[in-house]
């Protein structure tokens, strides 16, 4: 029998069609199923499960959007606690490639905020999705891959778009093998860059944040507590290890990432910007070491001593997409859609954002709702939050190896991301921002102040050479010790209605005009250093700082 034939022989029916069973398809799965019970939900992954626990994939690290969005929205809180590891937050160093790491720069958290997020095994993440996406009811065609998909445009009440799939894995409970065409009232394409869906509507767009990466994972942890055997050193993070944290070295034009996973294993990336640094030299394995030899060259000798389990390289990695939700009764999401830069750790944030949005149109359409003002009015509210964490990357990769301007830099993105993009998600409002003009109103005001400082920071980011890189003093610039820091970081962990919400919202959006007035000023003003003092992050907090 033919191909063809074979594949026009079995004809299977479901209600929605995710392509893609990795971290953005599989958590979609689960939270459609959640809302939606009745959903039939069929899930086409070209890989087998159980997957490798050590799989080479971005993704491992996450932030308070995200992790909320696992631990709350889907449930997966037990999973995280037992079989993850909970993180001592973001941290950075700066000016200590040469000398000993305690008399590097260090800018992070003496004690961890009280929102909590975790380093992310993916493989054993995605075992975990694909189990309970089973017991949930959704059907998973492993090993498979959608060779055709045929979209009905204009839409019809009855018609239902259609999917070639070639597959010897297995489908559902009985565990047959599927081979033919898949119909469905829904198509979400969550199959990461090789997304047939963007590619059957032409949908790639490219953007202009030129950054390339590598990342590989080593056998063994890579503890930077080990890095230095200065006593008042180690007991600056009190009884939690650094190694947990999410390190980053930082250089001019470039960061490297050191992120530990539960397996015992350990993810090392390195994203430049080619305007520091030649892409070639970090093309392969070997250049990357001696390139690592040359800019970082205590974790180069470090590495010596680890077996490499795998590496890739990606060219301009960031990355947009013309459409993401479709009255069409289609979508994508995760590195399907768009994808912006690792620093911060958005991608599990921007899944949870559009998995959201494609719930609440699944849902709508169920409903006998007409989503076609609405999946406009999403797909603007999407967009604008994408451009506007883009500028946040933008021309600023020339800053990274100065402390001073990471200082003030991340003060701000802290600040900016806890008092409203982390604490819409986490009171679960963000899909009003689509028909909710005030909220909407006092979002776009804080979008504002974001756009103005990033601008701001990019223009002292970009002069030729960037912003000089400065030797370490062994300054431990403690974001603890920022009142409204903390203070925002908690407040994710309010429960508040709407008219609290807003006023929340409003109240934050004024506070944020004062921050970006006063971090303005001290980024216009050299001689408004940062302060030595080891017990303070800007020295004596004026008003705007304080809780």
């Amino acid at each position: 029998m033919s191909a063809v034939h074979q594949e026009s022989s079995t004809v299977r029916s479901h209600d929605l069609v995710i392509i893609g069973g990795g971290l953005a398809g599989l958590t979609l799965a689960l939270q459609l199923r959640r809302s939606e019970p009745e959903l039939d939900i069929a899930v086409v992954e070209r890989a087998r499960f159980p997957v490798p626990e050590i799989t080479h994939k971005v993704g491992e690290s996450t932030v308070e959007l995200g992790s909320w969005y696992l631990a709350n929205t889907l449930g997966l809180r037990d999973h995280l606690d037992r079989d993850q590891l909970r993180k001592f937050g973001l941290r950075f160093f700066f000016g200590g490639r040469d000398a000993a790491l305690e008399q590097a720069d260090e800018l992070g958290v003496s004690r961890a905020f009280e929102t909590p997020t975790w380093q992310m095994d993916r493989g054993r993440l995605e075992n975990e999705l694909a189990d309970r996406a089973r017991a949930a009811g959704v059907t998973v065609i492993e090993g498979a891959r959608v060779r055709k998909l045929a979209l009905e445009d204009p839409v019809g009440a009855g018609k239902r778009h259609r999917l070639m799939v070639d597959a010897s894995g297995s489908a559902g409970p009985a565990g047959d093998p599927f081979v033919g065409q898949l119909e469905a009232r829904w198509v979400i394409d969550a199959a990461s860059r090789t997304s047939p869906l963007k590619r059957t509507l032409a949908l790639a767009r490219e953007n202009t944040h030129d950054v390339n990466a590598n990342w590989f994972r080593v056998q063994g942890e890579v503890r930077v507590d080990d890095w230095s055997s200065d006593t008042a050193w180690q007991e600056r993070t009190g009884e939690r290890p650094r190694w947990l944290s999410t390190n980053q070295l930082m250089g001019p034009g470039y960061w490297v990432w050191i992120i530990p996973l539960a397996s015992g294993a350990t993810s090392i990336g390195v994203v430049a910007d080619p305007r520091f640094h030649d892409l070639e030299r970090l093309r392969t394995e070997e250049a990357t070491f001696d390139w690592l030899r040359e800019f970082e060259p205590r974790l180069a000798a470090t590495l010596e001593r680890h077996e490499v389990l795998d590496f890739a390289f990606l060219r301009h990695f960031s990355h947009d997409c013309e459409r993401l939700f479709s009255d069409g009764r289609w979508a994508l999401t995760g590195e399907a859609g768009v994808f912006l830069d690792p620093l911060y750790s958005p991608g599990t944030d921007f899944i949870a954002i559009s998995n959201s949005f494609i719930t609440d149109l699944v849902s709508r359409e169920r409903a006998g709702e007409d989503i076609r003002v609405r999946s406009r009015a999403l797909e603007t509210v999407y967009r604008s939050l994408y451009a506007n964490t883009l500028s946040i990357y933008e021309g600023l990769y020339g800053g990274f190896g100065n402390a001073r301007f990471m200082v003030l830099k991340t003060t701000w993105d802290y600040c900016y991301y806890w008092s409203l993009l982390a604490l819409l998600f986490t009171q679960g409002a963000m899909a009003r921002l689509a028909d909710d003009a005030a909220l909407r109103n006092e979002l776009l005001k804080g979008v504002a102040l974001n756009r103005g400082l990033q601008r701001r920071f990019a223009a002292a980011a970009g002069v030729p050479g960037g912003v000089p890189e400065q030797a370490g003093q062994g300054r431990f610039f403690d974001q603890q010790t920022v009142p409204l820091m903390g203070r925002l970081n908690a407040e994710l962990n309010d429960r508040l209605d709407e008219g609290a919400l807003f006023e929340r919202v409003r109240g934050n959006v004024a506070r944020l005009e004062r921050v970006a007035d006063y971090l303005g000023d001290r980024l216009a003003s050299p001689e408004k250093s940062v302060s030595d003092d080891e017990r303070s992050l800007l020295g004596a907090f004026p008003d705007q700082l304080r809780a």
